[in-house]
């Protein structure tokens, strides 16, 4: 059936089985709490089969041409909440699931039996016939957290390009979308209360081309911000689709374009803040948050307008690559230090950190951070994203904390896919389709207790280097279809995986990412317009390329 992800169990209906065809009198029987997912399907994969799938309320004769969604407590029980089960026979398409998640999820595996051509937005042939398989199907994910971050602040991606990102982890069965809104480059989302935050934190003049050893400028101002309107519509077409959207506000580092707007948050008795603009370029600079009481009220009125506009229970605050040396320098930060009686910057970070763990905690909500807001010592109730290898994660686990498995070294997406001199700006290591579908997020090192506190994983997409929706597109696919195979299928360990198996069914995959207009890497490399540069010519060493395997760390 070339499904993606591959699920737990799949058989015939019965032997010899046909299909059942979906016609202009297919009804929808939504159960209670499977609304939501009978709009999706009609929104969907109504535009692409041109099929209207009316709601079966007081439709006559419609009994065996039905699609019939409903939530099943057995399910529930056996699979869990994102469980579902697909039974398709001569009378109807049953999409039951342990929750509203489940049906969702199975709708999504139903919509893949129609072929690619159900990923369109109108339908290529007014009289073709559609028609899905006679089959059972059980599967449930193997994670809860199961992500993809994108980076917006190094360059911006305009509300349609979120939405359709949205709608491209959906179709992968993804349910997490952590959103980076800020950085030394720029900050992304209106708050009302501060609002030179994006007057003038979300422009910079000018954008650095390729790596950061590079050049080359773009000599344009860059950037954009969402309203608080936006970030409401993306919010709900995330809900819609199931998908959790957890904001990231980084604190108390990559934080230049927030001193550029309001120069008291820097280490004014260091430096001249008021001569800082949002950053050009790419890296780690040394403008960081002042750990003074002003800063913690105004991040908390920027947290306090971040809560009413995302639901999440977690919410991300960075917490990474926070050089100290302005701290070092700084009287202010000393008599921080000694006041509280830290051993140092370091604890001093973790202060920070914990005065908002304390503060998310007090309005039911919970603290995420890059893996770096270990030291110093973790804030108690504090959950860790584990980028710099797995052994934040490790660490954290064995502490009881909750962990996102998110490793540069195996899931970094910006990191390049293949060895060749064309692969457009060329950062990281190569990590291949096949290395990230041998990617597995569990370390062994953890007992069965310890992963239990592996909540997930989830793929990461920084966006230095990737200017427009085109070079995002390439460096995530089709690698994001193996990564979600991983956060979702219950795989041998990486060794023993069938990657033939995987690019068996990638090629039908790969109709379906052409229907959705995803501009992917292709298996034979990269297109013309996709390659990089010639070696001898101006733009040849505008990328970071690091050879050799990555470590396991």
């Amino acid at each position: 059936m070339d499904l993606i992800p591959d699920p737990r169990r799949a058989w015939p209906a019965q032997p010899g089985a046909g299909a059942f065809p979906l016609d202009g009198e297919t009804v929808i029987e939504a159960g209670p709490g499977t609304e939501g997912v009978a709009r999706w399907f009609r929104t969907a994969v109504g535009a692409a089969t041109g099929l209207p799938f009316a709601d079966d309320a007081g439709v006559i004769g419609a009994d065996d041409n039905r699609i019939v969604l409903g939530i099943s407590p057995d399910i529930a029980r056996e699979l869990g909440p994102e469980g579902y089960r697909i039974s398709v026979d001569a009378e109807a398409i049953r999409i039951e699931g342990g929750a509203a998640a489940g049906v969702f999820w199975g709708a999504q595996t139903v919509r893949q039996l129609l072929g690619p051509d159900a990923y369109r937005r109108a339908p290529l042939d007014s009289t073709r016939e559609w028609a899905v398989p006679m089959t059972l199907i059980e599967d449930a994910p193997r994670f809860g957290w199961r992500g993809l971050m994108l980076d917006v602040a190094r360059h911006f991606m305009p509300k349609d390009g979120v939405l359709r990102y949205l709608d491209l982890l959906a179709a992968h069965k993804l349910n997490v979308f952590h959103f980076h809104l800020t950085d030394d480059q720029g900050w992304r989302v209106e708050i009302k209360k501060h609002p030179r935050l994006t007057e003038v934190g979300s422009w910079r003049s000018r954008t650095k081309w390729g790596h950061r050893a590079s050049e080359l400028w773009e000599e344009k101002p860059h950037g954009g911000y969402y309203t608080q309107d936006d970030i409401r519509e993306i919010v709900a077409y995330a809900a819609e689709r199931h998908i959790t959207v957890v904001p990231e506000i980084d604190i108390p580092g990559h934080s230049q374009a927030a001193i550029a707007a309001y120069p008291e948050l820097g280490n004014t008795d260091v430096i001249d803040t008021t001569s800082l603009t949002v950053w050009d370029t790419w890296g780690i600079t040394a403008n960081v948050l002042a750990p003074t009481d002003n800063t913690l009220r105004f991040y908390e009125d920027v947290f306090e307008e971040l809560l009413t506009l995302f639901p999440s229970t977690f919410i991300h605050i960075g917490g990474d690559e926070c050089l100290k040396d302005q701290w070092k320098q700084s009287p202010t930060a000393q008599a921080r230090i000694a006041r509280l009686g830290l051993a140092g910057e370091d604890e001093l970070q973790s202060w920070f950190i914990r005065h908002f763990d304390r503060w998310l905690a007090e309005r039911g909500r919970r603290l995420i951070g890059w893996d770096e807001i270990l030291e110093g010592g973790l804030a108690p109730g504090a959950a860790v994203s584990s980028w710099r290898g797995y052994a934040g994660g490790i660490a954290a686990a064995k502490a009881g904390h909750d962990v996102v498995m998110c490793p540069e070294q195996q899931v970094y997406l910006d990191h390049r896919q293949a060895a060749g001199d064309d692969e457009p700006m060329p950062i990281g290591y190569v990590r291949t389709l096949e290395d990230v579908y041998r990617f597995e997020p569990l370390p062994p090192e953890l007992t069965e207790e310890e992963a239990a506190h592996v909540l997930g994983t989830q793929a990461n997409v920084w966006t230095e280097v990737m200017h427009d929706s085109s070079r995002v597109d390439y460096q995530v696919f089709p690698r994001l279809a193996a990564f979600a195979e991983v956060a979702w299928s219950d795989l041998p360990a990486p060794a023993e995986r069938d990657f033939a198996d995987f690019e068996q069914r990638m090629a039908e995959h790969y109709r379906r990412l052409d229907a959705l207009g995803v501009e992917y890497r292709p298996p034979g490399g990269p297109l013309p317009w996709q390659r990089r540069p010639a070696p001898d010519g101006d733009n040849a060493s505008l990328g970071r390329p690091i050879e050799g395997a990555p470590p396991n760390v």
